[in-house]
């Protein structure tokens, strides 16, 4: 599977990316940055951080928009830290980025892979996703399926009562995307939420001994401070790297093709994706919504994944 990451690292990003870069499956043309965790100067930093980390330093990393299509950007510094990988101590990158903007690099690979064959897979806002979308309106039939970190419904919000923050910090681009007629999966709250990296799953990964192990430990050790307050779970939601798995493993998953519209207008639920589980609309389906994971599949195979990586 031919991918592109869109993302704002993020810990959780990064594992997710450290997940694409260790499976044979996936192929990553590219990485594009938007802001959403962090401003963006950030994201296309930790993107590259995360590249040599994985001693991937070819990868192609691209900064795309700055801010959403019509609002103030959001952050969440509060819960991913100042720089958005707290935890770990990594030095910064020495690989540059790419030239051009990131909008223009997904274009341009859509229209020269084959029709069909290009997987977009969003872990933050989906600015760039729907800036894309805009400029050049026919790469639409041209992506094989946007696979997407957002939204959530029997789970409500993390960032307001309604709202997932990915969909809530640009809601109109989030509503561009799930108009757009590409065929859509949706890792929700719902699923990631029972994604949980209890101590025995963090602990597997220090145990490695390798670089990529104990940062990665270090980052949920660093993440998980805000969801174990929060949530009084036993463990910090892990939510991108469900992206991936998904891709890798859908058979871990379960959902439902579902419609799923965006709130972009009332001030109280302003980016809830309102989603029509129960089919009690004649709105057609325009996404596979998860609902549930086999969490002990989901964590075997991301460990096993990152025991890949080298020391």
């Amino acid at each position: 599977m031919k991918i592109i990451i869109d993302t704002d690292p993020g810990q959780d990003d990064a594992v997710a990316i450290l997940l694409a870069l260790a499976s044979p499956e996936i192929e990553v043309l590219g990485i594009t940055a938007v802001a959403g965790n962090v401003p963006l100067e950030l994201t296309a930093k930790n993107a590259r951080i995360v590249c040599e980390l994985a001693g991937r330093s070819e990868i192609k990393v691209y900064a795309g928009c700055a801010e959403p299509l019509m609002r103030p950007l959001v952050t969440a510094e509060h819960v991913h830290g100042r720089t958005g990988l707290d935890g770990p101590s990594l030095p910064d990158p020495s690989m540059d980025l790419q030239p051009g903007h990131a909008v223009d690099f997904i274009i341009e690979t859509l229209r020269k892979e084959p029709s069909g064959s290009v997987t977009l897979c969003p872990l933050g806002p989906l600015t760039n996703i729907a800036m894309a979308l805009k400029k050049a309106p026919d790469i639409a039939d041209r992506i094989a399926r946007i696979v997407l970190m957002g939204g959530g419904y029997f789970e409500g919000g993390n960032i307001t009562p309604t709202a997932e923050f990915n969909i809530y910090v640009d809601p109109e681009a989030a509503d561009i995307v799930f108009r757009s007629g590409v065929p859509i999966t949706v890792l929700p709250l719902d699923a990631t939420h029972k994604a949980l990296v209890t101590k025995a799953r963090n602990d597997a990964f220090r145990s490695m001994g390798t670089k990529v192990g104990v940062a990665v430990a270090q980052m949920t050790d660093f993440f998980e401070r805000f969801d174990l307050e929060k949530y009084g779970s036993d463990g910090a939601p892990l939510h991108d790297p469900t992206v991936i798995a998904w891709c890798i493993d859908p058979d871990l998953f379960s959902g439902r093709e579902i419609n799923v519209e965006i709130e972009t207008r009332s001030d109280l639920t302003r980016g809830m994706t309102v989603a029509d589980w129960w089919g009690v609309t004649d709105r057609p389906a325009n996404a596979l919504f998860i609902g549930d994971l086999d969490a002990d599949g989901f964590f075997d195979l991301l460990t096993e994944r990152l025991g890949r990586y080298e020391g």
